[in-house]
């Protein structure tokens, strides 16, 4: 959408208007419920063409009229249909010499997507901005290419016919696209969802579902055909849930799909979780952990036995919490093990295993054999159940030192959770080393980031949900404010405008806020007593706890995120 601020600077220095014509064609755009510049349009003051030579002129790029230009299918397709469609661009020359390719566009700062294309086709971009008109007669061409191919498929035999639509090219080139964007994007789901008159795209960025782009329903059964041709599952299942993986590799990258196909009323929906098997292990330093809580973790990671957890929803960071201790872990004198869920990142020198139900491998089953391999440190992905419960701490009390996942919504539930699951306290009390419960919240954009101070309301409403004083007392203690007295009005925080570097969410990457528990003798007595979750939470506390909303807080207060977002995951 082109700022009126733009608009109307282009028909003021072109002369189109006066200042008074322009000030009354505002008014009648808005009587009329239209945009200023279909207004302009409509009432032929300016035609498109013109008004768009003019704003290349403005923006300092060419300019190039597609309308009744023929591109060749090769061109077309440089640029995959999904792309195209939703980001109103196309390729329409190409100079193999010098290694360039010619863009139309509508937005000649969607640098993101110029990057992307440039990745994909090897190829530096020159930007051309061209009309909407003549780039909406351009995107025709993809669909009568796609119409063409499914008119030469057409025969009785429905099912071999959705399986061959699912080898053609314009098939194979859009689960591409889809792909390699979503690895771009740096998207951690793909969600292809069908409608009842489309198939709807969304990717999860940074833990946020964004819907990217709207495909023909009458693609969707050959979508979910060459989805499952690359997991190698059952083409003509489709009452039935399945699950597979596949890779995919290049110079730049190398992604594990997993994938998770359901029936629905409308057809079958598929998620691929995206795990990028080349990412690099975070350390400890790179999590975001505050001092306090990164010296409990270091000093109970030397320990040689006892259990280390992890706990939060899905999606919150808590097996690349497990995969850093790990690592640091990882050293030639010792024997490391894992049994997961899926394995989701390769580590050299440790034995990964992965569970299946199906056989009846679970965790349990995995845990049970790993302890006849001598180990000394075991990885269980997540404790499910009481038999995995109980395996767990009796190998933690006869010398391993165990890593594993919990279910809860902070550290101190673990311990009346791993009780209900039938572990006696004293087993407990004896076997726990610390609990490290989770949250990942959103990093504010650094290239649009902007301070503001919270006003009346904004206080009102954070202090019906918040204890305000034991929040400030945090800040002052780690140094975030100079003192808790200070005037809550007077503090400043952060936000992200918006811009072209983060798709004007305002946020770009993501950070964990923490709280950790650490099981010293006190707090054995106290869990040995069966002491109630608010008596074992306050010896916590009076420890150095730190919440996880105080985390967040101190986070926001430095500008890392901010304050919606701290409230968002907490409050989830």
């Amino acid at each position: 959408m082109i700022e009126n601020k733009i608009i109307k600077k282009i028909i003021l220095d072109n002369r189109i208007l006066s200042q008074q014509g322009i000030k009354g064609a505002i008014i009648q755009a808005k009587k009329e419920n239209q945009n200023l510049l279909d207004y302009l349009f409509s009432r032929k003051i300016i035609s498109e063409k013109i008004f768009y030579q003019y704003l290349a002129n403005f923006y300092n790029v060419g300019f190039i009229n597609l309308t009744n230009t023929f591109i060749k299918k090769d061109l077309l397709f440089l640029i995959p249909e999904p792309i195209a469609i939703t980001h109103k661009i196309v390729c329409f020359g190409k100079d193999d010499k010098n290694k360039k390719i010619k863009i139309a566009t509508l937005d000649p700062f969607d640098l993101q997507i110029f990057e992307f294309i440039k990745k994909k086709t090897g190829y530096d971009t020159i930007i051309f901005l061209t009309t909407p008109s003549s780039i909406k007669n351009v995107l025709k061409l993809y669909h009568k290419s796609l119409k063409a191919n499914f008119e030469e498929i057409i025969n009785p035999d429905k099912e071999r016919r959705i399986a061959e639509m699912a080898q053609q090219l314009p098939i194979v080139r859009i689960v591409n696209s889809l792909l390699e964007y979503a690895i771009f994007e740096n998207a951690s789901d793909i969600h292809i969802e069908p409608l009842e008159k489309q198939t709807e795209v969304r990717y999860r960025i940074d833990g946020i579902l964004k819907p990217v782009m709207n495909l023909p329903k009458s693609n969707h059964r050959a979508i979910v055909a060459r989805i499952k041709i690359l997991a190698h599952l059952k083409i003509d299942e489709h009452r039935l849930p399945q699950d597979g993986r596949f890779k995919i590799e290049s110079p730049k990258y190398k992604v594990a799909f997993r994938v998770s196909i359901i029936p629905t009323f409308n057809g079958e929906k598929i998620v691929l979780r995206l795990l990028n098997e080349g990412a690099k292990v975070l350390s400890l330093e790179q999590l975001g952990l505050q001092k306090g809580a990164y010296e409990v973790i270091k000093r109970n990671i030397k320990k040689p036995h006892g259990m280390i957890l992890v706990t939060g929803p899905t999606g919150s960071g808590k097996t690349t919490t497990l995969y850093t201790i790990l690592n640091i872990l990882n050293k030639p004198g010792v024997n490391i093990s894992t049994i997961e869920d899926p394995v989701e990142y390769r580590i050299e020198h440790v034995n990964q295993s992965q569970i299946n139900p199906k056989i009846g491998y679970t965790f349990a089953v995995g845990l049970r054999a790993f302890l006849r391999q001598d180990p000394d440190i075991i990885m269980v992905g997540e404790i499910r159940d009481k038999e995995t419960a109980e395996i767990a701490v009796h190998a933690a009390m006869t010398g391993h030192l165990v890593l594993s996942t919990l279910h809860t919504n902070d550290a101190v539930t673990a311990v009346p959770r791993l009780v209900n699951l039938g572990v006696p306290a004293f087993l407990l009390a004896s076997t726990l080393n610390i609990v490290i419960a989770q949250r990942l919240v959103r990093k504010i954009c650094t290239n649009c980031i902007v301070s503001y101070n919270l006003d009346k309301d904004q206080i009102k409403e954070l202090e019906k949900q918040l204890d305000f004083s034991s929040i400030m007392e945090v800040l002052s203690r780690e140094k975030a404010i100079m003192s808790k007295n200070e005037p809550i009005e007077e503090l400043l925080f952060y936000k992200g405008k918006g811009c072209k570097h983060c798709n004007f969410t305002g946020y770009k990457g993501r950070i964990g806020i923490y709280e950790v528990f650490e099981n010293t003798e006190e707090m054995q007595n106290l869990i040995m007593k069966n002491a109630s979750k608010n008596k074992l939470e306050k010896q916590a506390i009076k420890q150095g706890m730190m919440k996880t909303i105080e985390d967040g807080f101190i986070k926001a207060k430095n500008g890392i995120t901010s304050i919606e977002e701290v409230m968002r995951v907490t409050e989830e």
